[in-house]
């Protein structure tokens, strides 16, 4: 009997910024009612799932990842019956949702943090007797010490903002609040979870001093990676398949290995992880083969992502280094080509498929990155990949927010000409080529297995093959042949005969 792949396996999944996707209340804030408003955009693109960043109550000391109440919709955003009309939508439109779900640290206005301080049940976050310094020589990933003294001489772990205190993974409570956390959003009908920082929630025993290479993102250091984590997974995946539809879990996990990535996708823990290797990598065919070998020879279901809202758009990091910002547009869309072509499911982050860049000249006083704050404004922080996206019109707020209100970050005035309207209109635009790069995907679906084979490409090009489906890029300055073939089934820029021109890649016919 043939089984059908699960839906998530194969799927494009959207990235909503909450914040800044759309405004329908017009306090220049995202909401909820906004993105329902615009899931026929998202399901004309050819999505099949959005994944909402966090919508928690939260004083928004991190974007809302610093989470007060896991169980309600923060009042910026909308209200529970928002977000039970925005899920009955989109499952409407044939869309999938994915949510948010943040265990490695609440919000310090948390009510469990909130009695630690008055001194009430403190083994749910991590306290520590240190005296005048801090208990050991951890460092907050947003720099920084990770640790803050109390009033009353202990200190607390927050390995992010001093207003996100990590949980204590070592106490069973925490265990079954996020399993009950789990059933309250399954019952909502949600499709599915990201994982914030799933390789964090347990800390090495005792809490050495660690080098600061060891306290990088890694298998097994004494901060990230633990292996007591996979327990957490196991427990949370007999909660997922004990409802219907298929749900799922995808996890953030950084680490510095495909086969520790592997661990976490074991048949009774995640379904997906995060590849960030292909996100880092660079402008490069040596680089996009290994990561692409690496990955598919221990992962079985390879997920790709090019950007999303903690990096600096892919746009501008394939720019840099080049004149002006088509060189970065281009790459930007042959990537796109190349990562729809492999097997596994594909994330995009919202404004992507406008091409918009990264916003690198916000003023000052307008970012609100905590990252910005505690480096004392020596690390510009991720504001700049999180910029409102524009929808229509030549002025700001480019229809995020309705006329006049100006949105939470200032958008650039170029952007009069990436509006998603203005877009729409243009078949040569970076919104119609993803709508048709999407489009034949799909027609593709179910017809292609999962493995690739190489096929031989000049230097700084690669070609390979899935299936009937040929996929060439170059990476290269000069341009190069392209292999024998039917016919082109779809470019990123226009094939001139049998040549593909530099920054450029193509899906080809091959019988």
């Amino acid at each position: 009997m043939h089984m059908e792949t699960p839906w998530w396996r194969d799927a494009v999944v959207y990235e909503i910024y909450v914040r800044s996707f759309a405004d329908a209340s017009g306090d220049g804030v995202g909401d909820l009612p906004g993105i329902r408003q615009r899931l026929p955009y998202l399901a004309e693109l050819g999505v099949d799932a959005i994944w909402l960043t966090p919508f928690y109550r939260s004083p928004m000391a991190d974007g809302g990842y610093d989470v007060a109440d896991y169980r309600d919709v923060d009042p910026l955003f909308g209200t529970l019956a928002d977000f039970d009309a925005l899920v009955a939508e989109a499952h409407r439109l044939g869309l999938r949702v994915i949510v948010d779900i943040v265990p490695n640290h609440s919000s310090s206005d948390h009510k469990w943090f909130q009695a630690a301080l008055r001194g009430e049940q403190r083994d749910r976050y991590i306290f520590r007797d240190g005296g005048d310094l801090p208990p050991n020589n951890w460092q907050s990933t947003f720099s920084g010490p990770a640790w803050t003294k109390t009033p009353d001489g202990q200190w607390y772990l927050h390995l992010f903002a001093s207003q996100q205190p990590d949980f204590n993974w070592r106490n069973p409570e925490i265990h079954s609040e996020f399993l009950d956390i789990l059933r309250f959003w399954l019952d909502r009908d949600v499709d599915g979870f990201r994982i914030d920082v799933a390789m964090g929630l347990y800390k090495a025993e005792g809490l050495p001093d660690t080098p600061p290479e060891d306290q990088a993102f890694k298998a097994e250091s004494p901060i990230w990676g633990r292996p007591e984590v996979h327990e957490v997974y196991r427990e949370w995946r007999k909660v997922l398949d004990s409802y219907q539809g298929e749900r799922m879990a995808i996890g953030e996990v950084w680490t510095d290995s495909a086969e520790d990535l592997a661990l976490y996708v074991r048949s009774d823990e995640l379904h997906q992880s995060f590849n960030f290797a292909w996100l880092e990598a660079p402008w490069s065919a040596t680089a996009f083969k290994k990561i692409i070998d690496d990955t598919l020879a221990a992962v079985t279901a390879p997920t790709w992502v090019l950007s999303n809202h903690d990096v600096i758009r892919h746009v501008t990091r394939y720019g840099e280094g080049t004149t002006g910002s088509l060189p970065g547009l281009a790459r930007g869309r042959a990537a796109l080509l190349a990562m729809l072509a492999l097997p596994g499911s594909a994330y995009l982050y919202q404004g992507e498929e406008l091409g918009l860049p990264e916003v690198k000249d916000l003023p000052p006083e307008a970012r609100q990155d905590p990252i910005f704050a505690r480096s004392g404004g020596t690390l510009p922080g991720r504001d700049g990949c999180r910029v409102p996206i524009p929808w229509s019109g030549v002025t700001e707020p480019y229809g995020f927010s309705p006329d006049g209100v100006r949105p939470w970050l200032p958008q650039p005035a170029e952007w009069a000409t990436l509006n998603a309207e203005r877009q729409a209109d243009d078949p040569g635009s970076t919104l119609s080529f993803y709508q048709e790069a999407l489009r034949a995907r799909r027609a593709l679906r179910g017809s292609l297995d999962d493995q690739i084979t190489w096929l031989d490409s000049p230097e700084d090009a690669l070609f390979f093959r899935r299936g009937s489906l040929t996929c060439v890029i170059n990476c290269g300055t000069e341009p190069v042949s392209l292999p024998p073939h039917e016919h082109v089934l779809i470019g990123s820029a226009p094939i001139e005969g049998y040549l593909l021109l530099p920054d450029t890649a193509a899906w080809l016919h091959t019988p």
